[in-house]
């Protein structure tokens, strides 16, 4: 069975930096895409960035274009998420995602999150002024 377990998150001042985890089992050969969504108070849980465990390439929305960075350790089944510079609007829960089969990663659809089927419980990051 797929698992996802996030950590990494917490509380800090703006302009800190945080690196987020998300720790992968139950799948060996699949190279899946993965992306980080962030669901803010009050607000819709939205893609952020996502990495496609084939080849490496990075997708962002242009918010976090320049701070946040994703990555994938495909040895260790582990993907990260650095964001810098972090603002008070960054607050909320971090939750990754997997699509096992890659086609949100190739088909451009990544940001949608009904392409995921495998979920973690999420990070919560809350930044303060």
């Amino acid at each position: 069975q797929v698992q996802l377990v996030e950590s990494g998150g917490g509380s800090v001042q703006a302009g800190g930096s945080l690196r987020l985890s998300c720790a992968a089992s139950g799948y060996t050969k699949a190279r899946p895409c993965m992306a980080w969504f962030r669901q803010g108070p009050g607000k819709e849980r939205e893609g952020i960035a996502a990495v496609y465990s084939t080849d490496g390439r990075t997708y962002y929305v242009d918010s976090v274009k320049g701070r946040f960075t994703i990555s994938a350790d495909n040895a260790k089944y582990t993907v990260y998420l650095k964001i810098n510079s972090l603002k008070p609007e960054d607050t909320g829960m971090y939750y990754c995602a997997a699509d096992l089969s890659g086609y949100a990663c190739g088909s451009g659809s990544w940001p949608n999150k009904a392409w995921y089927v495998y979920w973690g419980q999420g990070t919560q990051v809350t930044v303060s002024p």
